[in-house]
C-alpha cells in the first residue's frame, strides 16, 4: 500500500535537500510544462465559451450549497518589472484607474444578479498588476460593494487576500486593507541585491518593504507570503544568500521561490534584460538548491513546486488533512471553492467550466457598459476532463494518489483506463521519482521538484497537442 497522505505530506518538513535536489534527475527531466494552475490549461481555452454560457453556467451554480471565491484582476502598474509576465497596464495616470473601477462595480452586479447571494465567498484575492495602484476611496468603494452584492465569510473562517507593492503602501494603506476586510497579504521581493533590482527594474529597498510588512502584523493581518525569484540578471549563490537571510529574519509565514523564465518573445519587458547577465543554468541550479536548504533549515515545509509554509500555516494544515487545491493564484486551502473572475483576462470557474474575461480595457468597459458579461473565451469540462483534472489535482497536492479513491470516485478501473500512463510511471519509478504498486503511487523525494513532469503524464492535451505551446522550464 502507498503511504496515507497524512504521512506523506508530515514528511516534507523532515525533507533534506540532497533528497530533493538530485542533480541527474533534474538534468534528465528538466523540460518545460504547465504550471496546472487549471486543467485543461488555458492554451486550450477557446471562444466557444461566451456571455450566454457563462450566465446560464452561473445560473444553474446559483442553489450550491459549496462557498466561492472571488478573483479580482487590477492592471495598472506606475512602473514596469522587466521580469514580469502578467497581464498589466503600465501608467502614471492615476485617473485611468476611475473608470476601471466604475466598470468593476458594473461586472460585480453582473455576476450577483445572476448567481446570487446563497453562496458564501470564504476565498477573495485581489491581483494585478498592483492592486494598491487604487487610492483609498476606490479600494473602500470596491470592497463595500462586494460586501453588499454577496454574502462573505467572517473573518476567522476566510481568507482574503491582496497582492501589494510597499512602493505604492504606507502604514495608512495597510491599516485600511485590514479595516476593509483583507486579512491575507502578498508581497513581491524577488532580491534585495542593488544589482539585480537595477537590472530588472525594480528598486525596493529593505527598510520600506519591511515597514509595511511590520505594520501588516501590527494591523492583524492573519498571513504574509513573500515572493523571491531566481535566475534573475546578476545572482549568484552568495548575493541570494544574503536576501534568503534577510526574509528568514522576517520569518514571514509563506515563501514562494518563483523560477524566472526568459521568454522575451512573449513578454516584450523582458527584451530590456542582458541575456549576458543572467545566471548560468548551473549557477542557477546552485541558487536554488541554497534556497531549499536554507528555507529547510530554517523550519518551512516544502508545499510544493516553489511554495514554502510554516509547519503551522494553513496550506501546510491543508496538505497534511489531503484538502490542499491549485487555482490560478497557485495553492489553495479552499478545494470546494468555484471561482469567479472579475476584471480584465481574469479567470474563474463554475458550473464545470473555465471562463476567461477580455485582455484589454477598450473590450472591457464597452461589452461590461452594454450589459453583457465580457466573457470571450473559456473551457467546458467533459467527464474524461473531470477525472484526469482530479489525478492531476491530487498529484500537484499531495505528492501521492490513491489509485482505490479515484476508481471508486468515477467508477472505473485506473489500470485499464490509464495504460499509457502506467507504462510512463513505471519509467519514472524506475528512475527514482516514484514508487508505484497497484493501489497508487507515492512520490519520492527526488520527485517533488519534478511534481509537474510526473502530472504532465496524465495530460491527454499535451499529448495529442498539434501545435507547440510555450510553457516554462519545470526548474
Amino acid at each position: 500500500m502507498i503511504q496515507p497522505l497524512q504521512t506523506n505530506a508530515l514528511q516534507t518538513s523532515a525533507l533534506q535537500t540532497d533528497e530533493l535536489f538530485n542533480l541527474e534527475l533534474i538534468h534528465k527531466y528538466d523540460k518545460a510544462g504547465p504550471r496546472y494552475t487549471s486543467y485543461p490549461t488555458a492554451p486550450m481555452f477557446h471562444t466557444g465559451i461566451a456571455a450566454d454560457s457563462y450566465r446560464q453556467s452561473l445560473q444553474r451554480a446559483a442553489h450550491i450549497e459549496t462557498p466561492l471565491s472571488l478573483y479580482m484582476h487590477i492592471p495598472f502598474c506606475d512602473t514596469v518589472c522587466y521580469f514580469c509576465g502578467c497581464n498589466k497596464v503600465v501608467t502614471k495616470q492615476r485617473q485611468r484607474a476611475t473608470q476601471y473601477v466604475q466598470t468593476l462595480l458594473k461586472e460585480i452586479d453582473l455576476l450577483a444578479d445572476s448567481i446570487g447571494n446563497h453562496r458564501t465567498v470564504s476565498q477573495l484575492h485581489w491581483g494585478g498588476g498592483t492592486p494598491t495602484f487604487l487610492n483609498e476611496e476606490q479600494i473602500r468603494t470596491l470592497t463595500a460593494h462586494l460586501r453588499k452584492r454577496f454574502h462573505f465569510a467572517d473573518d476567522d473562517n476566510g481568507e482574503f487576500g491582496i497582492e501589494i507593492d510597499p512602493r505604492e503602501c504606507d502604514a495608512n494603506t495597510v491599516r485600511i486593507l485590514r479595516e476593509v476586510g483583507f486579512n491575507r497579504m502578498s508581497m513581491g521581493v524577488q532580491d534585495f541585491d542593488p544589482d539585480v533590482q537595477k537590472a530588472v527594474n525594480r528598486i525596493q529597498s529593505k527598510e520600506e518593504t519591511f515597514a509595511v510588512l511590520e505594520q501588516a502584523r501590527e494591523c492583524g493581518f492573519q498571513s504574509i507570503n513573500i515572493d523571491l525569484m531566481y535566475g534573475l540578471p546578476h545572482q549568484s549563490v552568495e548575493t541570494f544568500d544574503h536576501t534568503l537571510s534577510t526574509i528568514i529574519d522576517f520569518s514571514p509565514d509563506r515563501i514562494a521561490l518563483f523560477n524566472y523564465a526568459h521568454l522575451p518573445r512573449m513578454f516584450m519587458p523582458q527584451r530590456r534584460i542582458n541575456e549576458a547577465d543572467l545566471p548560468s543554468p548551473a549557477e542557477k541550479l546552485n541558487i536554488l538548491k541554497l534556497s531549499i536548504d536554507r528555507l529547510l533549515a530554517a523550519g518551512y515545509v516544502f508545499i510544493g513546486m516553489d511554495h514554502f509554509a510554516k509547519p503551522d500555516d494553513e496550506l501546510t494544515i491543508a496538505q497534511r488533512k489531503g484538502k490542499l487545491y491549485r487555482n490560478f493564484q497557485g495553492y489553495s486551502t479552499h478545494a470546494d471553492a468555484e471561482m469567479l473572475g472579475i476584471g480584465t483576462t481574469s479567470i474563474g470557474y463554475v458550473d464545470g467550466s473555465f471562463h476567461q474575461n477580455v485582455k484589454t480595457l477598450d473590450e472591457y468597459y464597452e461589452t461590461v457598459d452594454s450589459g453583457e458579461f465580457p466573457v470571450f473565451r473559456g473551457y467546458q469540462l467533459s467527464d474524461e476532463d473531470h477525472l484526469r483534472r482530479h489525478v492531476i489535482m491530487r498529484l500537484m497536492c499531495d505528492f501521492a494518489l490513491d489509485f482505490r479513491s479515484v476508481e471508486k470516485k468515477f467508477n472505473m478501473v485506473f489500470a485499464n483506463h490509464f495504460t499509457v500512463e502506467m507504462e510512463a510511471l513505471a519509467d519514472m519509478a524506475e528512475d527514482g521519482l516514484l514508487t508505484l504498486n497497484a493501489d497508487g503511487l507515492s512520490v519520492l523525494p527526488g520527485g517533488r521538484l519534478l511534481i509537474r513532469n510526473i502530472a504532465m503524464v496524465f495530460d491527454e492535451y499535451l499529448r495529442n497537442r498539434e501545435q507547440e505551446v510555450k510553457f516554462s522550464k519545470v526548474i
